[in-house]
């Protein structure tokens, strides 16, 4: 046996079998065993799974693609699961079980792909060379996953081009790998210009993905969406690129379009819970409240026995509930909530909220202003609350003259850079309200807060922190992109960091996009001649 002497050095992996089907998992397990692997542990569905990965990590997950009934979910979708909640790590080896015409319909349709896919049937001969090609290709990305999942992404890029050089055959996987770190970076146009590169060579639908994302982040919408609509002609069952179309539209205003592309892949993908709750969020903002509560009551219902429950759902559906004047429904909604959700802060909120939204429609204003106050305090204490939700509770807030609660909200999303609220949704929150005249109180705090970062970041740089300096700038410079002071302060300091510390071609070309940036916002500011020759001069002695 050939393999054997080959997998002796692959003994201490720690595997994870996710199959419904007993006489798979016995069979899997024992080829395993053959191949000298015995640190071997069993999960019968996606939420077995799921509390096993919860409790600890694995070297190897061996998914069935077809998961039978539970939810409808699939393997893809378990996996995009696992990914967006950060219960895989990127050095996970993750392999798909499937038949060939699976296979088939999902290898490019995904933007979250396995490490590998084997097809059904298998020998213990073909597991053992996927297993040995999965672990080959961990140990080459290794340095750069690790750096990744530590947050040092400046070290991630250097490793990805020492990958990408020693081991070809990766060169493509680690270029992607260094454009996402370069996009947590906020370093868009870098990421953007590797995308580009790596089109030039295949058409990926992961990397036309990721140029829309940069697209999309730097606010060029249209081009955003002339890149994904591409994608979708070319591959109708990518289904990451109706979501982020969607986004893109309500960017734009086509709130239709929006709501259209979303259920085009809710018609493909039917089960997907954090597609089916876009659909219905955009369904009540068009108005339409039958279209919203069917989504709302199907995310409830595929959420109820799921770990990644979110009691905001709840709060989603008693509030289409409560718009439609069923009060009978809006009380059954919070019922469940009570009690289906873990408790925690962002329960109690939730529960708070709902309830308040329930009162209110029942006319008990005394009851409103007390279960609104518990929400607020509640949602100082979660951490896990989207800003959707914030946003909602703090239109109540000053729908019910509860000023100094709801102003309190919005100046806390306001000041948090990574909260995605622009300022045009706080001014919205105000007019929806009728509260207009305040939002100037709104816009001073935000430029209060823009001040505090700009001062922040002379301090940095001050101690010599340039880079501190500039990752402060950057916040500064996402909360009021148009704004040429700020996208002057920013130029400035990563021409002082280049200056000091010699050129870096990731900061010298995101340098040229703000010049380009505050040339369009504000042609005569003052510094923008100096910048620019600055730039010229330190772009030619690189």
């Amino acid at each position: 046996m050939g393999y054997s002497r080959k997998m002796h050095e692959y003994s201490a992996l720690s595997v994870l079998i996710i199959d419904p089907n007993q006489h798979m998992r016995s069979g899997l397990h024992n080829m395993l065993g053959q191949l000298g692997i015995t640190r071997v542990e069993h999960g019968v569905s996606a939420a077995t799974a799921i509390r096993h990965l919860e409790k600890k990590a694995f070297d190897l997950v061996l998914c069935e693609y077809d998961l039978g009934t539970e939810q409808g979910q699939d393997g893809q979708q378990l996996l995009e699961d696992l990914r967006h909640h950060k219960l895989v790590l990127p050095s996970t080896i993750f392999i798909m079980l499937t038949t060939e015409g699976v296979y088939s319909k999902v290898v490019s349709a995904a933007e979250l792909t396995p490490t590998d896919y084997i097809l059904k049937p298998f020998t213990v001969e073909v597991l053992a060379q996927r297993i040995a090609r999965a672990v080959d290709r961990r140990a080459a990305l290794l340095p750069v996953h690790k750096a990744m999942e530590q947050g040092r992404m400046r070290e991630a890029i250097l490793a990805s081009e020492t990958s990408g050089n020693a081991n070809p055959r990766y060169a493509t996987e680690c270029a992607r790998l260094r454009a996402e770190a370069h996009a947590a970076l906020g370093e868009l146009a870098q990421a953007e210009a590797l995308y580009r590169d790596i089109l030039a060579t295949r058409p990926l639908g992961w990397a036309q993905l990721g140029l829309a994302r940069c697209q999309f982040e730097q606010g060029a919408f249209a081009d955003a969406l002339e890149t994904l609509q591409s994608l979708v002609d070319d591959n109708p069952k990518f289904m990451a690129a109706y979501d982020l179309m969607a986004r893109t539209q309500q960017a734009l205003g086509q709130n239709a379009e929006a709501r259209a592309a979303l259920e085009a892949a809710v018609a493909i993908s039917p089960h997907m819970v954090r597609r089916l709750r876009h659909l219905g969020q955009v369904a009540l903002a068009e108005g339409d409240i039958e279209a919203a509560e069917k989504s709302f009551k199907q995310v409830v219902a595929k959420s109820k026995y799921s770990e990644f429950r979110d009691p905001e759902d709840h709060v989603n559906l008693v509030r289409t509930l409560v718009q439609k004047g069923d009060a009978a429904g809006a009380a059954n909604a919070l019922r469940e909530l009570e009690r289906s959700a873990r408790s925690g802060p962002a329960t109690d909120a939730c529960k708070s909220y709902s309830a308040a939204l329930v009162q209110e429609l029942n006319g008990n204003a005394e009851a409103v202003h007390t279960e609104l106050a518990n929400a607020v305090r509640a949602v100082g204490e979660a951490k896990t609350l989207s800003s959707g939700l914030k946003l909602g509770l703090a239109q109540n807030c000053l729908q019910q003259g509860m000023d100094e609660q709801g102003m309190e909200l919005l100046d806390g999303l306001a000041g948090d850079p990574a909260s995605g609220v622009s300022e045009s949704d706080l001014t919205a929150v105000y007019e929806r309200a009728g509260r207009a005249e305040l939002a100037q109180n709104e816009g001073d705090s935000v430029e209060r807060y823009l001040d505090g970062l700009v001062r922040q970041a002379a301090v940095r740089s001050g101690q010599g922190d340039q880079r501190g300096a500039i990752q402060v700038l950057q916040a500064a410079v996402r909360r009021r992109p148009e704004n040429a002071g700020l996208i002057s302060a920013l130029a400035s300091a990563i021409l002082r960091l280049m200056v000091d510390s010699g050129w870096e071609a990731g900061l010298g070309e995101q340098c040229a996009a703000l010049l380009v940036r505050m040339r369009k916002a504000d042609p005569q500011h003052p510094m923008l001649a100096a910048l620019s020759s600055q730039y010229v001069t330190l772009r030619g002695k690189q």
